[in-house]
């Protein structure tokens, strides 16, 4: 057994170590481990397509479960391997999809042609020419419900019966990496020109003719310690969004109570308040499902909208929070009574470093970054941002968050979570 085990895999390894080599050359090690992982992949299916006993059987007279025509071996394997698998016969028709295969495109594929559960035509080539006998491997993006980028590897694993396998290596790390690199650079150097500039002008200014003059240097260190507190909040903000930008395609496990998180992140922002002399009050629905989230992360979505309302509210008005149940979901609106956001501009809301009042926002220490925050984490949620505002009445920021489904419901496995 041994020695057909080597036989079979020694192949597939020293192609793999000579694709994993020219990965690391050109690609890096991101290309190089996903390479590996790939050829480790096909050389155990292949391994188990070839050895004793064949991947497809004769089905039994009268089964009308497509999965019979596995060995209960195989598809134990496939099904417990981490990486999307999925298994197709000479009509592109889907024969086996592991469970991470479908944590991918959904349940129900058995039986399905390939082209209905997974519309991409590069993929879709690349699995035709695979069962023509050309392995091939592809990238492609699937959008929706968050955007997730992979690598497609097709080969022909069986000649008779006919059977093609693609496996897919998960790439959204790697490009939201990249993406967020891109992007933090050139944030950065566009948002701390103006107080970088600000704070050397005043040190060139304390140097020369100043220095002797004591109101002067009191004033300019003023600023500067300003601005420097500015510079920070805003590191501090775009790390904070990197990180959640990363881990947008990684569902929560944790089960939250919406009501305790509000009340925390209310109370935690009540002197905040009452400088303006605003009064912020929590009125919680009967009886609220618990919702599937992360608590720092849904924390941070209420703490920076009830911070927003209370930055942008009328001076000795009220800030309200209500929660409640509306079709199904659970929602937490927030209502101020400023001076609202002109239609135009509602859609804009959720930019990087949109701001509607530009002074009033560096004034009030605003970065420009807190409702893009908020937004990415209700994507992660599976949830939904609402905003309704009337010039001269006020705003309405609302979230829509699935409730947690039952205790004993089964969890998909997670990926690597960011930290």
């Amino acid at each position: 057994m041994l020695e057909s085990l080597a036989r079979g895999i020694i192949w597939p390894l020293l192609i793999g170590a000579i694709l994993g080599g020219a990965a690391a050359l050109f690609g890096g090690p991101a290309l190089f481990w996903g390479a590996v992982s790939l050829a480790l992949a096909a050389a155990f299916i292949i391994q188990f397509i070839t050895f004793q006993e064949p991947v497809l059987r004769p089905a039994e007279p009268g089964s009308d479960d497509p999965l019979g025509l596995l060995s209960p071996q195989t598809r134990l394997l496939l099904e417990q391997l981490p990486m999307p698998v999925m298994l197709l016969d000479g009509a592109q028709c889907v024969l086996f999809a592991n469970k991470s295969m479908r944590d991918v495109l959904g349940i129900g594929l058995d039986g399905k042609r390939v082209s209905a559960v997974l519309r991409n035509p590069e993929v879709l080539l690349a699995i035709t020419d695979a069962g023509h006998g050309e392995s091939s491997n592809v990238s492609f993006t699937l959008p929706v419900p968050v955007e997730r980028h992979f690598q497609a590897y097709a080969a022909r694993v069986s000649v008779s019966p006919p059977v093609t396998v693609l496996l897919l290596h998960d790439l959204t790390m790697i490009r939201r990496s990249e993406q967020m690199r891109t992007d933090f650079i050139a944030n950065v150097s566009h948002e701390l020109r103006t107080p970088l500039a600000a704070v050397t002008g005043f040190i060139d200014t304390l140097r020369g003719h100043a220095k002797d003059d004591e109101v002067a240097r009191e004033q300019f260190l003023e600023i500067m310690a300003t601005e420097t507190a500015r510079m920070r909040r805003l590191i501090h903000d775009l790390l904070s969004l990197t990180r959640i930008e990363m881990n947008e395609h990684v569902p929560p496990q944790g089960r939250v109570d919406l009501v305790g998180v509000v009340r925390q992140a209310a109370a935690v922002l009540m002197p905040l308040a009452a400088q303006d002399g605003i009064v912020v009050v929590v009125e919680p629905g009967p009886a609220l499902p618990l919702v599937l989230g992360e608590h720092d992360d849904l924390a941070q979505v209420f703490q920076n909208l009830i911070h927003n309302a209370i930055k942008y509210g009328r001076e000795n008005g009220r800030v309200t929070v209500t929660l409640g149940q509306q079709d199904g979901q659970v929602f937490v609106a927030i209502h101020d009574e400023g001076e609202g956001v002109a239609p135009a501009a509602i859609p804009r809301l959720t930019e990087r470093f949109y701001r509607v009042d530009v002074k009033r926002s560096r004034e009030r220490d605003g970065t420009g970054l807190g409702l893009a925050i908020v937004k990415h984490i209700v994507n992660r949620h599976h949830g939904r941002l609402a905003i309704e505002s009337t010039l001269g009445e006020g705003s309405v920021f609302t979230v829509f968050l699935p409730p947690a489904p039952a205790e004993n419901s089964a969890k998909p496995p997670l990926p690597e979570y960011v930290t």
